[in-house]
């Protein structure tokens, strides 16, 4: 039955004629681009996929505009967005889980290695920080050089380049990193538990003083800016480090390096979800463009999505992921008949 569902599927997405189009993350983008193009070989479908960032892509997916039949995204969709969606009929909005990727910290190889923890990080890139560990009224961030945090790191300036707001790596690098950073003040500790929205507040927000630069979604841009500025930090994804070795080194965190091992075994601190997202009511090729997505050739150990950089699922969620699409556009498929 799986085999005959997607063997249909394919052959009603081929009547269109018009491309099937996904939009969304930056770092998701290699691995949508690479199997929308083994995709388009095998079907003859033709794809479009486009970088728009995470949040970007949610936007444009839930307008409802039915030109857009799929988003990437690097972190979970918000409550927001699926209100937006439900709003637009965009609906049912069915959630894949495609594998996992790090955030990572890089600078130039031509600077000193260099290593910290979430605490450090949290006091370097934080808008505003506790007066103390006691007093959690807030002050602006006070340091400007890494030396002033603790003597044991450079006395270089703190620079920092990463995502901009709309981007999923931010939200995620935010989420992961700063939250934890934070939750080493005791008192914030204390607000985390009793108010946790103010906690996430002030977590997430970064300098605006040019000790934190938004860099834009394009990561090769990023890794420029490194190179002629070695004493700064980018924040990215594992896979673009891996692509870009011979000029980025990355940062220690807690004492763990960002590895392809202590990615998927969870020993690296900063480890997000990647996604995709498509509407389950959708006529074209966008059903079998996911399958081979989450199949194992593409996203599998040793698939060619993994060669390029991809984390894969434990094996079983991804089966699991394959049925859930299945059983999504069977459920269409019986009741157009």
């Amino acid at each position: 039955m799986i085999a005959t569902l997607a063997m249909l599927l394919l052959a009603c997405a081929n009547e269109g004629p018009e491309p099937v189009r996904v939009v969304g993350s930056s770092t998701v983008f290699p691995f949508a681009a690479k199997t929308a193009e083994t995709y388009s070989e095998r079907t003859g479908i033709r794809m479009v996929v486009e970088q728009t960032g995470s949040g970007g892509g949610h936007k444009l997916f839930c307008s409802g505009d039915r030109s857009i039949n799929a988003t990437t995204s690097s972190r979970p969709q918000k409550p927001s967005e699926a209100a937006l969606c439900a709003s637009n009929g965009v609906k049912p909005v069915v959630e894949i889980r495609l594998g996992f990727d790090g955030i990572v910290l890089a600078r130039s190889v031509a600077a000193a290695p260099m290593a910290i923890d979430e605490a450090t990080l949290y006091r370097a890139l934080a808008r505003e920080l506790p007066t103390s560990d006691t007093d959690c009224t807030a002050m602006p961030n006070p340091y400007t050089t890494w030396s002033q945090i603790s003597p044991d790191l450079p006395n270089n300036r703190i620079e920092a380049y990463g995502p901009p707001p709309t981007s999923g790596t931010r939200d995620a690098f935010v989420e992961t990193a700063m939250e934890t950073g934070a939750r080493h003040y005791p008192c914030l500790a204390e607000v985390e538990r009793d108010t946790p929205n103010l906690f996430r507040a002030r977590a997430h927000e970064l300098r605006e003083d040019g000790h934190w630069i938004d860099a834009g979604e394009n990561d090769n841009a990023l890794v420029q800016t490194l190179i002629n500025t070695p004493t700064a930090l980018g924040v990215f994804g594992f896979s673009f480090l891996e692509q870009n070795t011979d000029k980025v080194a990355a940062v220690s965190i807690d004492g763990i390096f960002p590895s392809r091992r202590t990615i998927r075994s969870g020993d690296y601190p900063v480890v997000r979800d990647l996604y995709l997202y498509l509407r389950g009511d959708d006529e074209t090729g966008i059903a079998g463009y996911a399958l081979e997505l989450a199949s194992d050739e593409a996203s599998g150990l040793g698939g060619y999505l993994e060669a390029i950089g991809l984390i894969p699922l434990p094996e079983g969620e991804r089966d699991l992921m394959r049925r859930r699409i299945l059983a999504t556009f069977e459920q269409n498929e019986g009741q157009a008949r």
